[in-house]
């Protein structure tokens, strides 16, 4: 009886660092964003990989529960924050015509993290004890600072929109003050993104992705438990579930580098077909059926993950981009709160676990509705620019033949004058 009872305070102690874990990440996206635009990239991972070795290295104290929530929550979270935020934006600076691929072989990690690190955290509490191991991976982590200063800091060559021609001698001080207002608005964060439309949709898309992403996890397993299969068979699941997760992301973002589409319509395909393996999957009965959908919403995902932070880039531009993903974490994470309660609520309303799948699966299809809205918004806001640029052009000729005509009468004026 102590024994479950022990066991019960361990799994609540851990979920509630978990949940302020990603709390703390998400909410400290902007920060992250706002000081990679200040300073660069490579200060903030630097700062990112010092305060997650904090946050272990003192959490094996185990002062109290207070204390563990501090450090290994709220440290770690802003860690991994300072880490990950300008980890991802640096890629999408570094390369341009291959930023979908570079972005998919920058987020598999997270893949291969999500496969070995349950195991290998296991193993070294058995050979080192809790303390020893939250030590061991706060060392671990203390490579995000060699990661940080591999990271070459980005020079004007990486941002084209902000380098200038220089100013003609006649040009004044008025051109002068605008490129310094321009280069101030590089190095400042961009709230003004939640004004723009392009943003808002895609922003919305963000959220109610959030919603669906959380549930699979989270039900798969109980799923297979009421289908009667074996628990050594069921955590399987969760193996097949990062391998395909990972071979979408290099695949996906292999083909988005091909450019035979555009990535928004790609990613628009992706989120389709997630929400119709959702929807498939509560039909299976076996475990064969299980392991088939559920690789299947594996590999979806992963084609999702790989081309969503492109598809960013795109809509916002790069010049706005490092605002845009701080901004885009911090409101994406609304719908990971709100998700897994209102799958929950759901299921128990329902009394099948079905019940969570099929909403994941309707809610995504709502996502794919926005980033249709916002492709035609796009393409309707590009006409406009190639109607107006057309209609510049056209008129040119006319005003350059008028004022000739002006200054030939102004010529024969002035020889009727002579």
């Amino acid at each position: 009886m102590k024994i479950n009872e022990h066991f019960d305070e361990l799994a609540s102690t851990i979920s509630w660092i978990t949940s302020i874990t990603i709390a703390t990440f998400h909410l400290a996206a902007p920060v992250a964003s706002s000081l990679c635009v200040k300073y660069t990239h490579r200060a903030v991972v630097i700062t990112g990989g010092l305060l997650a070795f904090s946050g272990m290295a003192l959490g094996c104290l185990g002062l109290n529960m207070i204390w563990m929530y501090a450090t290994t929550g709220f440290l770690q979270g802003l860690g991994i924050s300072f880490s990950w935020t300008p980890a991802i934006s640096i890629v999408s600076h570094y390369f341009s015509k291959k930023r979908a691929l570079a972005n998919a072989i920058a987020s598999a990690g997270e893949c291969a993290f999500a496969f070995t690190f349950g195991p290998f955290f296991q193993w070294l509490i058995g050979q080192y004890g809790w303390k020893g191991a939250l030590l061991i991976i706060g060392g671990t982590q203390l490579n995000i600072c060699v990661c940080g200063i591999l990271m070459r800091p980005l020079t004007s060559s990486y941002h084209p929109e902000v380098s200038h021609p220089e100013p003609s001698p006649d040009s004044g001080a008025s051109k002068t003050d605008k490129e310094g207002k321009s280069t101030i608005t590089q190095r400042t964060f961009n709230w003004m993104l939640l004004r723009r439309a392009e943003f808002v949709l895609y922003a919305m898309f963000g959220i109610l992705a959030a919603m669906s992403f959380f549930v699979p996890p989270l039900f798969l397993v109980p799923l297979s438990y009421s289908l009667g299969i074996d628990e050594s068979w069921t955590a399987s699941l969760l193996s097949i579930l990062a391998m395909v997760d990972f071979a979408g992301r290099l695949l996906c973002g292999w083909y988005a580098n091909l450019h035979l589409m555009k990535t928004i319509h790609l990613l628009t395909m992706t989120i389709t077909l997630i929400s119709t393996s959702l929807m498939l999957l509560p039909l299976a009965n076996n475990y064969l059926s299980l392991a088939i959908f559920t690789g299947f919403y594996g590999f979806f995902f992963g084609t999702t993950v790989a081309v969503h932070i492109t598809v960013l880039a795109e809509v916002v531009g790069m010049s706005d981009f490092d605002s845009a993903l701080g901004l885009f974490m911090l409101i994406r994470s609304i719908g990971g709160f709100l998700g897994p309660p209102l799958a929950g609520l759901i299921v128990d309303m329902a009394g099948d676990y079905r019940a969570g799948f099929y909403m994941a699966g309707a809610t995504l299809i709502l996502a794919a509705v926005f980033l249709v809205v916002l492709d035609q918004f796009q393409q309707r806001s590009e006409k406009g620019n190639h109607t107006s640029t057309t209609s510049e052009k056209s008129s040119l000729p006319y005003t350059s033949f008028h004022f000739l005509k002006l200054q030939k009468r102004r010529y024969q004026d002035h020889n009727v004058v002579v």
